[in-house]
């Protein structure tokens, strides 16, 4: 229970102060950073943890990144951490969710006592490169980790404030873009410093203990305004299916199987039916699917609920030991990250309006499928690598028709604006749009997709890993389906995953699907 020394005036100050250091650390993050990726798209996301390894706030970033941070921190403290420490990670089974998000660990020392550890300060960027079978690490076609960038087990870039420059010239000797890289890093490492300086002062101006307690008193006071959102779904029971359309090395469907019940106000999701493990890389850790059962939860909370630890104590997640969303080294997981997760989130939420329907309720707001994928393109050549996802239509819900053009689900990036791009790399955008009529009819309307066509001014490969190209985000409540993306190179068509040389002169054409419509059109 939240402690009475904390009434809720205090509790919201304070809620809202800590949230605001993550927010700065991330805008240090983005001022900083060198490639247009996380400068300009954002593509980045920070957190602060307590001594105890508690998510205390995080920013308003991406979903997939922060649902699955707790990981990493938890990796780091498992490896020995120490007061001054900076770590570095990205291996799946310790922390990390695909190679390219590297993830930066700061322990942070108490001011005056630099032998004691008050909390942890983490960044977590998805860098244009680190490595593998192809310019930008989302290799098609991989099926084992090896083959898709460097590994990076939990070590230490700093000891106690030391640098350990061996260990950045390891990891700078493995990628394509060293320069890049590095300019990212350093600016991970002033991120998360940022953190670090914030959170020490918070703990000399209120003290360890009122700390403390402010702190319990925040969780605590999430996890009842979560709990209490539940209830209105207690003894609901409800199931879902879809699938993913291939894993880039046979287009056999994968499918997706949640489970929803409602118990003692406790949300359980179980994977039972869902895919075992795949050749391909859409394979995805645990840490990916509590991401995605994260982000469902909070979404179905009104939008003051604080995003920390206590969200996650409503949730109880069960994934078979084989399992697509339950990979194992050395499992190739690139997609995964971001196309299996964005498959979660949609069933996690077809089944939460199932169980909703199994007991009457008809007022909760649970959209239709949006875009149900991240669109990745990654295009490279000598000395250099871009990699961006794009947006696409949201699915309509009962208060209202879905959004266009927006990042859906677990990405919640910007886009690449063209000049960075132009200025940056040997593209031009020859058209960029929104995608008129792919969102789904209904009473509300799904959320257009955008059409985004990239001319090559050189040789280049190009990598697409996406979804729903096949089968259209379906609409909810009656609602129609959306218009499935289309992936072009000049005139012909492209699967869904590929890999494909360009020459100068050649363009490339992304149409990303819209989003489900909600309800038959014409009735109120």
């Amino acid at each position: 229970m939240a402690s009475p020394a904390f009434d809720a005036l205090e509790l919201t100050v304070f809620s809202q102060g800590v949230a605001m250091l993550a927010e700065e650390m991330g805008g240090l993050l983005e001022r900083s950073s060198i490639s247009p990726n996380i400068r300009e798209r954002r593509d980045a996301s920070c957190a602060l943890f307590d001594a105890a390894g508690r998510m205390v706030a995080q920013a308003a970033h991406i979903p997939v990144h922060l649902g699955a941070m707790p990981e990493a921190v938890a990796a780091v403290r498992a490896a020995g951490a120490g007061a001054g420490d900076l770590f570095l990670l990205n291996e799946p089974s310790h922390g990390g969710s695909h190679l390219p998000d590297l993830t930066m660990v700061e322990v942070i020392a108490h001011p005056h006592e630099p032998d004691r550890i008050i909390g942890y300060a983490a960044v977590r960027a998805h860098h244009a490169d680190v490595g593998g079978m192809s310019p930008g690490s989302m290799p098609f076609g991989a099926t084992e980790l090896f083959q898709e960038g460097l590994i990076v087990p939990p070590v230490r870039l700093e000891v106690r404030g030391v640098p350990q420059s061996d260990v950045l010239a390891l990891v700078l000797a493995n990628v394509r873009t060293p320069a890049e890289r590095e300019g990212d890093l350093r600016a991970q490492r002033a991120a998360c410093a940022a953190g670090r300086r914030g959170w020490q002062a918070l703990a000399l101006r209120m003290g360890e203990a009122a700390l403390h307690t402010a702190v319990e008193a925040l969780l605590d006071y999430t996890e009842r305004r979560v709990r209490a959102r539940l209830a209105i779904l207690e003894g609901a029971e409800g199931h879902a299916a879809d699938a993913l359309e291939g894993d880039g090395v046979s287009e056999i469907p994968i499918p997706v199987v949640i489970a929803a019940r409602v118990r003692e106000r406790t949300l359980h999701l179980d994977l039972t039916g869902t895919s075992p493990a795949v050749k391909g890389n859409v394979n995805a850790p645990p840490a990916v699917a509590r991401a995605a059962a994260v982000f469902v939860l909070r979404v179905l909370c009104d939008d003051d609920v604080p995003v920390n630890d206590g969200v996650a104590r409503a949730l109880a997640l069960t994934i078979p030991n084989d399992c697509v969303a339950n990979a194992k080294r050395p499992s190739a997981v690139a997609a995964g990250n971001v196309e299996l997760s964005q498959r979660l989130t949609d069933v996690c939420f077809a089944a939460l309006a199932n169980a909703a329907a199994s007991i009457g309720v008809a007022d909760l707001v649970i959209p239709a499928s949006g875009q149900g994928t991240m669109n990745n393109v990654t295009l490279g050549g000598p000395g250099w690598s871009f990699y961006e996802t794009l947006g696409g239509g949201q699915g309509a819900s009962l208060r209202g028709d879905g959004p266009t053009a927006v990042h859906v689900g677990m990405s919640n990036t910007r886009n690449t604006p063209v000049e960075s791009l132009e200025r940056a790399y040997p593209l031009r955008v020859v058209e960029y749009a929104v995608r008129r009529g792919s969102g789904g009819p209904g009473w509300h309307t799904g959320g257009d997709g955008v059409v985004r066509r990239y001319q090559a001014l050189g040789p280049c490969t190009a990598t697409l890993l996406t979804e729903r190209r096949r089968v259209a985000p379906p609409g909810a409540n009656g609602g129609g389906e959306a218009k499935a993306g289309i992936n072009r190179l000049n005139d012909d068509v492209l699967p869904a995953k590929t890999r494909v040389a360009m020459q100068a002169g050649d363009v490339l054409t992304i149409e990303t699907p819209g989003g489900g419509g909600w309800g038959v059109a014409g009735e109120a």
